[in-house]
């Protein structure tokens, strides 16, 4: 899954979880210097989020269609709760769409190296990755 239509799902994931209060992507918000993210609130707090992405081993830019290709989605987990730092929000909510494409949800918090980090990758049944940078 590409970035831009990463954006659009997540969007779409956030509309439907009871505990997000407003979504819109970080252009709506009048962010112009990240091209794909969107922003979040949830509770009183509000969290940005900038997408990167990644492609499959080898895939060239030119010419890669971004077909879905599905499989067992990540585990859903426990459905994300108000309270929850925004990092396990988002991976609580991507995970709890039970996606088919996703294979894998990882948040960058659980890693075991020292970097305080915030964020989640989203690993696809097609080798892409998408990059979600808490800022």
């Amino acid at each position: 899954m590409r970035p831009q239509r990463f954006t659009e799902f997540v969007i779409d994931v956030a509309k439907n979880n009871a505990t997000c209060g407003r979504v819109q992507t970080l252009a709506e918000a009048g962010d112009s210097k990240h091209p794909f993210g969107i922003v979040v609130t949830v509770g009183a707090r509000e969290a940005r989020w900038q997408f990167t992405g990644q492609l499959p081993e080898g895939a060239k830019h030119e010419g890669f269609a971004d077909e879905p290709v599905t499989g067992t989605p990540a585990p859903a987990g426990e459905a994300p709760q108000q309270t929850d730092s925004p990092e396990a929000w988002l991976a609580a909510a991507l995970a709890q769409a039970e996606c088919p494409e996703v294979a894998a949800i990882e948040r960058w918090s659980t890693r075991p190296d020292d970097a305080p980090k915030s964020g989640v990758t989203v690993s696809f049944h097609n080798g892409a990755r998408i990059f979600a940078r808490h800022f």
